[in-house]
Order: C-alpha cells, then sequence, then structure tokens
C-alpha cells in the first residue's frame, strides 16, 4: 500500500469523509446542501458547506447601491441552513428520528470566483466530494456552469443536483 500523497484525492477508503456542498442562496443550491446532507449523515461524514462571496464590482466599492453585502447574504444563509437543520418534528413526534438527522457540519466563506472559491475551499478542507447545484442561468449553456468546470477539472467527485 503506497502512502497518500499530500494534497491528493484520497482513495480506498472505508467512504468519505468530508462532503462538501456549495452553497448561494439559489433553490439548486439548497437542493444540492439536503442531498449533501443526507449523503452526509448516511456516511458518518462531515457536511462542510461552502459560501463563496463574490468579489465586489467596481461600482459597489464606489459606493453604488447593493441589494444586500455578501456577508449578509452569508448570515442569512447560515440562519437558514440552522433552521432547516432543526427542522419540525415528524408527524409522529421525534423519537427515534431525532437521533438519525444530527450530524456534523460546519459553515465557511471564501472569496473570489465561485469556482476558484469552491476549488481552494475543496482543497483546504480535503473533500472527498463536491455536490453543487445546477446553473439556474440560462447563459452557461453558452459559458459553461461552475458545475460543469468542476466536472471538467476531474479533481474530485462531483454530483451536480438539479
Amino acid at each position: 500500500m503506497s502512502e497518500q500523497q499530500p494534497g491528493r484525492f484520497e482513495r480506498g477508503t472505508d467512504g468519505p469523509k468530508v462532503i462538501m456542498a456549495g452553497v448561494d442562496g439559489s433553490d439548486s443550491s439548497l437542493r444540492a446542501a439536503a442531498y449533501a446532507a443526507g449523503l452526509t449523515r448516511r456516511q458518518n461524514a462531515l457536511l462542510a458547506l461552502v459560501y463563496v462571496q463574490p468579489v465586489i464590482t467596481t461600482g459597489a466599492a464606489m459606493g453604488a447601491p447593493m441589494a444586500g453585502t455578501t456577508e449578509e447574504i452569508a448570515q442569512d444563509l447560515v440562519a437558514e441552513i440552522r433552521t432547516s437543520a432543526v427542522g419540525a418534528p415528524p408527524a409522529g413526534g421525534w423519537g427515534r428520528v431525532k437521533d438519525l438527522w444530527r450530524m456534523r457540519w460546519e459553515f465557511h466563506t471564501f472569496r473570489g470566483d465561485a469556482y476558484a472559491g469552491l476549488v481552494q475551499a475543496a482543497e483546504e478542507l480535503t473533500a472527498d466530494a463536491v455536490v453543487v447545484g445546477a446553473s439556474e442561468s440560462a447563459g452557461h449553456r453558452f459559458v459553461g456552469s461552475v458545475a460543469v468546470r468542476l466536472v471538467k477539472a476531474g479533481r474530485r467527485p462531483v454530483t451536480v443536483v438539479p
């Protein structure tokens, strides 16, 4: 058995240790987070939720009004995720079901381009798998989405959730 090289994807283990999901508040990213949470729970892994804060544009830096700061978006995402993680009790009450939904998770923010930020996050967090939502932008059919770029990079297994 050969030693693992630093920064390389680990193969031949009993399962993933870290499953990373990219979130940005879109419906598809929240579905990706939910899918990743299910994988994480079943694999007894760590769920790393990652939000990449976009670089502030020149107009915004010069004082142009913005709908919301990226820090506010990150805070809103954490609040929404915490609410979803706690959730409402099932129809029959919590019983043993409550223990099934417990999982380890972390929320991380990175700055920059979404693709580069997710790649950096996967490297730093040593993610075994990445889960992202499919792009909801029609323009990505021509330019290419973050999900497609992650798949083409081929550094880690990537699941794209519609």
